[in-house]
């Protein structure tokens, strides 16, 4: 393990071998960093999570990530193996991360979302909280696990509470989801969609935003 200036230390904490940390990161108490995967020995995988963060209690981030600068974490995170996360990324309590995932810089992640392997999240990406990604389109089918194909958030997209978006479904740049939307086809750039199954109801540019 290699730390950082400045890290507070907590001797409540677990940090696996194979962890790099940079300056001035924050780990709260009972975090657990760097764990191996199944099929991984300790310290087989470089994890690097960058400068100025912080990662709240009991949050679980696996070996093999790679994570930029000023992470912040809820409570309970779970980090899984191999992602790519850029820089100032935020990930709400209760959040799982599955593996194999790149999320872009600025992209905020609310509480208890879950994000599947094969998603990628773009930069400036907003996923509000209870949102469900998927990544099966035929869970327990022969090769499932074969055929994974997570959806794809591009650039400046937000997804509202409570939504589901399918497999291999992508969010167009900045793109609105509607509260509570089951997503079944791809949304259009700077579109706005809503329902179950959500449809394209208007376009950002035309949304009637309240002047304060």
């Amino acid at each position: 393990m290699q730390i950082g200036d400045n890290m507070k230390e907590n001797q409540n904490n677990k940090i696996y071998s194979g962890v790099t940390l940079g300056s001035d990161v924050d780990i709260e108490d009972y975090c657990i960093l760097g764990v191996p995967p199944r099929g991984k020995e300790e310290g087989q995988l470089e994890t690097v999570i960058g400068n100025g963060s912080q990662i709240r209690s009991h949050s679980v981030i696996y070996a093999g990530n790679r994570i930029g600068n000023h992470l912040q974490t809820g409570n309970k995170v779970n980090i899984r193996e191999l992602n790519t996360i850029g820089n100032n990324v935020s990930i709400g309590t209760l959040t799982v991360i599955e593996h194999h995932i790149n999320i872009g810089n600025n992209v905020r992640i609310h509480s208890q979302v879950f994000i599947p392997e094969y998603s990628v999240l773009e930069d400036d990406s907003w996923i509000g909280p209870n949102v469900v990604l998927t990544n099966a389109k035929y869970p327990r089918s022969p090769d499932v696990k074969k055929n994974l194909n997570g959806p794809l958030i591009r650039q400046g997209a937000k997804i509202g509470a409570n939504s589901t978006i399918l497999p291999g479904i992508i969010i167009g740049k900045n793109a609105l989801v509607g509260a509570g939307s089951v997503v079944t086809k791809n949304v259009p750039e700077n579109g706005v969609v809503a329902g179950n199954p959500a449809r394209l109801i208007n376009t950002i540019s035309s949304l009637p935003y309240e002047e304060k």
